[in-house]
């Protein structure tokens, strides 16, 4: 943004801090008037023909730009990618650990990346892979959605899911999480 002497252009077209049109003018002239008034000319137009300029407190402007882009940044939502990395001959234990991983990634709101990775020989057994994947899925099912269905990419089998906000509301209410005693509540015992 270009502000009071930092304009170039030849003439500008000008409107008021009411939103009035002042009509087209030199750069100098619009900047003395706005200094008339206490305030600055503020190039919000400079593509137009000739650019447009309006006098307004430049400190203030840039003071509410700045708050809108901060209210932004804090309504936004980021979603996290989580991979989970599994091989076709994963021990039933480990497996049962990754699912708890995975569904304890959904319940925070993040998307989970499931891979099965063949090594060597294993590539004769991809159909092993591909119903552990699909296993995997199933038992995470009432938390989410599946959003890319399982495919082979050279040695590896991808899945992504994500979670389903109608189902994790559901889970939540028939598994409410354990209370948690705060440190007065324990001296009190």
């Amino acid at each position: 943004m270009r502000v009071n002497r930092d304009i170039f252009a030849p003439q500008v077209r000008v409107i008021d801090e009411d939103g009035k049109m002042l009509g087209v003018m030199a750069p100098r002239d619009a900047v003395k008037l706005a200094e008339e008034r206490g305030l600055d000319l503020l190039e919000i137009a400079p593509t137009a023909s000739p650019p447009t300029c309006k006098i307004m407190d430049y400190g203030k402007w840039k003071y509410e730009a700045k708050k809108k882009a901060h209210q932004a940044r804090k309504n936004q939502t980021v979603i996290t990618i989580k991979e989970i990395q599994l091989r076709p001959r994963t021990e039933q234990h480990d497996v049962d650990t990754k699912l708890r991983h995975a569904r304890r990634f959904l319940l925070e709101g993040d998307k989970v990346k499931l891979s099965v990775r063949f090594m060597g020989r294993e590539m004769a057994h991809q159909d092993q892979g591909m119903d552990l994947l699909n296993k995997f899925i199933e038992s995470l099912n009432d938390l989410c959605v599946v959003e890319a269905t399982p495919k082979l990419e050279g040695r590896q089998i991808f899945a992504m899911i994500g979670p389903d906000p109608v189902k994790i509301k559901e889970y939540k209410v028939k598994h409410p999480e354990p209370k948690k005693e705060t440190p007065a509540e324990k001296s009190a015992e």
